[in-house]
């Protein structure tokens, strides 16, 4: 391949979002997650929800895709009864970005799942979510928490990030039971799973904390790399 390849990233409907004199639905991407891949080396491509039913199309349109954050999963997605402290559905979203993530699989597509995208992989492949869990979000709302990630060794994500690093995280949810054919490829130290990654594939990553919030390109990076070789 020749030039910057192309990086799908799932994006989400707003509704009355505010910029200068107008209020206005709106597809919305926090800019972190395309100023990461295009300071990876990748072009970007936003995907805002659509017909599940073409999900296949756009993916085959890409290099790369990237399932960006945001709102609590459906916990019908993996047959759970709802927790009081699950947010409310996002069902177009989910709808779309399941999609999305069974295309790129089907299709060898390299993915990276961030946070809510990490779930909706796990999701996709059979496994399950923690609907709340402590001590992985900030004491003040709308500000990321903190916290360190250790590699598993020998794992793809390893060989990206060798080291222990402090990572920037907002969830409260978290993989349970891992889905098929999935490895834990980093954890913290309570346990808690904080990347997953499918060997059989080509290239599937997903992290539970926020790169696009953070300096470090190196797990971007890997995915620009994949999908450069394609």
């Amino acid at each position: 391949m020749s030039g910057r390849p192309l990086i799908g990233v799932s994006t989400y409907w707003e509704t009355g979002t505010r910029w200068g004199v107008w209020e206005l639905d709106a597809a919305l991407l926090p800019t972190g997650y395309p100023l990461l891949v295009r300071r990876a080396g990748g072009l970007v491509a936003m995907l805002p929800p659509d017909d599940p039913a073409h999900a296949a199309a756009a993916v085959a349109r890409l290099d790369g895709l990237v399932i960006a954050g945001g709102p609590d999963v459906d916990p019908a997605r993996y047959g759970a009864p709802r927790s009081p402290r699950t947010g409310p559905p996002a069902t177009e979203r989910d709808a779309w970005e399941l999609a999305l993530i069974e295309a790129a699989l089907a299709s060898g597509t390299p993915l990276l799942g961030i946070c809510r995208g990490m779930q909706l992989l796990n999701i996709v492949l059979g496994g399950t979510l923690v609907q709340h869990l402590d001590g992985h979000t900030a004491d003040v709302a709308g500000v990321f928490g903190r916290h360190p990630v250790v590699p598993v060794p020998g794992t793809r994500y390893a060989a990206a990030v060798p080291e222990e690093t402090v990572v920037p995280t907002s969830h409260h949810q978290a993989v349970d039971r891992l889905g098929e054919g999935l490895v834990a490829s980093a954890h913290t130290a309570d346990g808690t799973v904080e990347a997953v990654e499918l060997p059989a594939a080509r290239w599937v990553l997903g992290v539970q904390w926020h790169p696009e919030m953070a300096e470090d390109l190196r797990v971007m990076r890997a995915l620009v790399r994949a999908a450069s070789d394609g």
